[in-house]
């Protein structure tokens, strides 16, 4: 294998795997990723078993080949060196990387060894604009569980209703839980109910900040591809069942709160400054047209705020983790937000004013 190609061009490309590429040395291969140079066309494919990413690369090739290059050592190199850079292999056991007067020789593993690309069965099609599924993910991913036993909560579902032809993305850990649904492109016969990984849900939206305005969505059986312009990205489902997600949703909190997005999110800073470090805990006074925001800590003191808010009703007083709120206005971009409240135990939902497609549900605490 001989080629060239540019600093910038690599860089980014090697930069996109980093995340993908397996840092625990389970699998020694799984530390590399396969470069396959062609005259036609090149490409990287990296992997971690569970996610697969395959990108395109621009390069000159001289002499056509393949190899299972170390992926964080390279990215090492490339982004010390200046200038342009030339790979060439004698074997399937050296790489020789040039870039000016810079030489070295990098130890690597036979392109056989490389992980085969998941076959997938009983494939349908969606198609989502780029920019809606980025605002999907970004607007679930922070209510998803991390390392939850729950294993089903590891991930955001994605649910699409053949009838209405409208994709629902859902994420909870329990205490919170976020929805939001499109309209979508395409047809499917059956419900599809999918949970994809936390981890690869995060890193597909590197790739939809792009030029790219539309992704189409392969589902097959145990696996699900993502086709963002010559990018592929494909990961495996994680199986089981998910929480029923729309038996969560409150639907009669009668007591209406309109609030000022920053306002609120200043206020909320400002006195979660003295809640205990592990529960966020604050509390709300809600009389009418105001809201009074109040923390305490035997160790470190008080803290009192309030906002102005559009309100008329019944006192209630609510606990909240404040970490919680934080997170989901921290999403959104109205000028107002809409709090809908029943009583101090039941849970609330947040909305953006003027949206109805995005709703988040927040269990109070006991304070």
């Amino acid at each position: 294998m001989k080629l060239s190609v540019s600093k910038d061009e690599i860089q980014e490309k090697l930069s996109n795997i980093q995340n993908i590429v397996e840092k625990r040395n389970t699998m020694p291969v799984l530390s590399h990723f396969l470069l396959s140079a062609g005259k036609k066309d090149s490409y990287i494919v990296a992997t971690d078993l569970e996610t697969a990413l395959k990108e395109p690369l621009q390069v000159k090739v001289e002499k056509e080949g393949r190899l299972c290059i170390p992926a964080r050592k390279l990215f090492e190199i490339v982004r010390e060196v200046d200038g342009d850079l030339s790979f060439e292999s004698t074997d399937e056991q050296w790489l020789r990387v040039k870039a000016g007067v810079s030489d070295f020789r990098l130890a690597c593993l036979s392109a056989n060894e490389f992980p085969a690309w998941p076959g997938m069965e009983e494939v349908e099609n969606i198609v989502v604009e780029a920019k809606t599924l980025m605002d999907m993910i970004e607007k679930t991913i922070y209510s998803a569980g991390e390392s939850d036993t729950r294993y089903t909560l590891n991930g955001l579902l994605f649910h699409i209703k053949p009838e209405e032809v409208r994709l629902t993305i859902v994420g909870t850990d329990g205490h919170r839980l976020a929805s939001i649904n499109k309209q979508i492109e395409g047809e499917v016969k059956d419900e599809k109910k999918m949970i994809v990984p936390r981890k690869a849900a995060s890193e597909l939206r590197r790739f939809l900040d792009g030029e790219v305005d539309k992704v189409k969505i392969s589902m097959g059986r145990n696996h699900v591809l993502f086709s963002i312009g010559d990018v592929q990205f494909l990961t495996r489902l994680i199986e089981g069942t998910y929480p029923n997600y729309e038996q969560v949703i409150p639907v009669a909190n009668e007591k209406k709160v309109s609030i000022g997005r920053d306002a609120f999110t200043k206020a909320l800073r400002r006195v979660s400054i003295m809640s205990k470090e592990r529960s966020n805990a604050i509390k709300f006074d809600l009389t009418e047209d105001v809201i009074t925001l109040s923390s305490s800590s035997p160790d470190l003191g008080e803290a009192r705020d309030e906002v102005v808010v559009d309100y008329k009703g019944d006192k209630l007083s609510v606990g909240f983790n404040a970490r919680y709120l934080l997170d989901v206005i921290g999403v959104m971009t109205s000028e107002r937000v809409i709090l809908e409240l029943q009583d101090p135990l039941s849970p609330v939902i947040l909305k953006e004013e003027g949206d109805e497609d995005y709703r988040c549900v927040i269990m109070p605490m006991r304070i």
